[in-house]
């Protein structure tokens, strides 16, 4: 069995690294993320023609029909440099809609989340920040054929961008009594907007619902029934997020290996010294072992839903430990530079404190790795 990527993985890769570093390097990403939005409308068209924001959707809808190891592959890159982009909340938004949309909700928007003409996002976390069925208790209220929802959802990924969210409300008292509806920023009772954040290239959003109605045409599947797709959107996002991180992890890794053969003290690189060699040496077995978990999780989204679930909590939980860890290491290795607004590791740190809790954090993950295995 080949364990590796294929051919066209790997050109996709080239093509994406290559694309990035010409376009949106870091100096770049420092200049968008004071922007007021976070990133660049014209990047994201490129990225949208370049194929990238319609990688996981059917060909049908413009789409290239790919599955979450080939986004993996993208999502590394797009990590490394940290770009600034909707781009995961945009695929969630896409995902909820394949899989749980009917036939006419998938010809409307599949399409126009492919294009970049909207842009999408999962609307989940509330106060509790519990990311299981109890978390969820934006209500819902019957109404003729639709639903009134009244509540808020915090944390949003690109919320204060999003055209259209797809959003968990409640629909009774049981836990699992959950729906999903499309919700349009611009329709009557919504309210969107943008959040600070630590990690600037990476924008959450506050969403408030007051009374806002969803017709039947806005709902996605049964309303009551939907955690299960709901459960499957957490996990699709927790991996992104792995995803970006190993790669972000890995130019933590770099940045930090090239200051450790250049900085010489006493005579010799820093690197030559055990104080500095031994946590280099962690972070790359880190690093290497979190990126195999990643894989193997993108791998079971994909082709095993039933070892999906366990595959995407080890990863996540892993990532969400050690990410921060490395992220810590890259500073003090650096010394007194590694805290300067001017050099790059305060970014990669940022963007650890993001992937740390985004879609559940470690404890959140180990918990749930063992419940699955029935402890």
């Amino acid at each position: 069995m080949n364990f590796g990527f294929t051919e066209e993985q790997e050109l996709l890769r080239a093509e994406v690294c290559k694309f990035l570093d010409q376009r949106c390097p870091l100096d770049e990403v420092r200049k968008l993320v004071e922007t007021p939005e976070g990133f660049s409308r014209e990047l994201w068209k490129e990225t949208a023609e370049l194929g990238w924001l319609g990688l996981t959707i059917p060909e049908a809808h413009g789409g290239a029909g790919l599955g979450w190891v080939d986004l993996v592959v993208l999502l590394e890159e797009t990590g490394r440099t940290l770009f600034p982009s909707p781009l995961v909340a945009t695929t969630l938004a896409a995902a909820a809609i394949r899989a749980s949309g009917s036939d006419a909700q998938r010809k409307r928007w599949l399409p126009l989340l492919a294009d970049g003409s909207r842009i999408g996002t999962f609307a989940f976390l509330e106060a509790s920040d519990l990311h299981q069925p109890e978390g969820v208790q934006l209500a819902g209220r019957p109404d003729g054929d639709g639903w009134r929802l009244s509540g808020e959802k915090l944390f949003v990924p690109d919320g204060g961008a999003a055209d259209v969210l797809v959003v968990a409300f409640r629909t009774g008292a049981a836990p699992r009594e959950i729906g999903l509806a499309l919700v349009e920023r611009d329709a009557p009772g919504v309210t969107a907007e943008a959040v600070p954040s630590m990690d600037l290239s990476k924008r959450f959003g506050r969403l408030a619902l007051d009374g806002a109605r969803v017709g039947p045409g806005d709902l996605l599947g049964r309303p009551g029934a939907a955690w299960p797709a709901v459960a499957r959107l957490l996990d699709l996002g927790a991996c992104a997020v792995a995803a970006e991180a190993v790669g972000a992890a890995q130019a933590v890794l770099q940045l930090t290996v090239g200051y450790a053969k250049n900085r010489v003290q006493f005579g010799e690189p820093i690197g030559r010294f055990q104080g500095v060699k031994h946590p280099l040496a962690e972070m790359y077995v880190d690093v290497e072992s979190f990126r195999s978990l990643v894989y193997y999780a993108a791998w079971a989204l994909d082709e095993s839903p039933d070892e999906a679930p366990l595959a995407v909590s080890r990863a996540k939980a892993y990532v969400s430990e050690a990410f921060p860890r490395i992220g810590i290491d890259c500073i003090q290795l650096h010394g007194g530079i590694g805290y300067t607004w001017e050099y790059d590791a305060q970014l990669y740190l940022k963007r650890a404190k993001w992937a740390r809790s985004l879609f559940g954090d470690a404890e959140h993950h180990y918990e749930r790795i063992a419940q699955l295995g029935g402890l």
